[in-house]
């Protein structure tokens, strides 16, 4: 099926509908005034045709609503451009083969998640030997010796841990909360690592809920993955960004 990428609206029933599902919860205590005023908003919103089909009293005078609208805006699709990690897919067969044949030794990686941070889910599925969604984590490729420091670590006993190891790749797992309160630790990362003059000796690397390749750039790092990443993923990246860097046996 092909349809005009110029102006992609959003699929409800029919092709260009524009029909819209979202949810919210107003501080007003529910009733015909409150879905009133729920309409009012989605209208305010730019959707047209505005429908509460779930109004639910959370007590204490708020009240979460479902509604539907039609979104009258379109976007350009040919004209999106979103800054991604550069890597050639391999599963982890080929990047065994690939660390022997182009790095000659065991790459070492180190990740952690760091300050106060206790979501280990995402550096789990990355790093330990059972993964996630059918993709083994590094901890299992026969070529990559791994060290999963866990949660709530200090940036400066990641960056010690690094260095004592020698190790070739740094994963900074994070939770950005929606007000960034969790950049500054992430920066503190790549601070560490400079003051150290081990930055250029290693490819870093950050992931989490909110995070992406161009947010991880702007702060310091050589990559950012966000959900849906496996372990392979980062493992094809980490090899590959040390062949393009000349990091090889040392």
């Amino acid at each position: 099926m092909s349809h005009d990428l110029t102006a992609v609206k959003p699929y409800g029933d029919a092709m260009n509908d524009g029909w819209v599902q979202t949810s919210f919860t107003l501080p007003v205590k529910g009733g015909d005034e409150a879905k009133e005023a729920a309409k009012q908003l989605l209208l305010k919103m730019g959707l047209e045709d505005p429908l509460v089909v779930c109004m639910k009293d959370l007590g204490l005078e708020f009240t979460f609503f479902v509604v539907y609208g039609k979104c009258r805006h379109t976007v350009d699709m040919t004209k999106i451009h979103v800054p991604k990690a550069r890597i050639q897919p391999m599963d982890m067969e080929q990047i065994n083969q690939y660390i022997r044949h182009n790095i000659g030794k065991k790459v070492v990686a180190v990740g952690a998640c760091v300050g106060t941070d206790a979501h280990t889910m995402g550096l789990d599925a990355i790093m330990d030997m059972k993964g996630f969604h059918g993709n083994y984590g590094l901890e299992r490729y026969s070529e990559m010796i791994t060290f999963n420091m866990g949660s709530q670590v200090p940036p400066e006993a990641l960056v010690a841990r690094a260095i004592q190891e020698n190790a070739d790749a740094v994963l900074v797992s994070q939770v950005v909360t929606e007000k960034q309160q969790h950049l500054p630790v992430m920066t503190r990362v790549v601070e560490l690592l400079e003051a150290e003059g081990y930055r250029d000796r290693v490819v870093l690397i950050c992931g989490g809920p909110r995070i992406s390749h161009e947010l991880a750039i702007e702060i310091g790092y050589d990559a950012g993955f966000g959900p849906g990443t496996v372990a392979s993923d980062v493992g094809a990246f980490i090899v590959q960004e040390m062949v393009r860097r000349g990091l090889r046996a040392r």
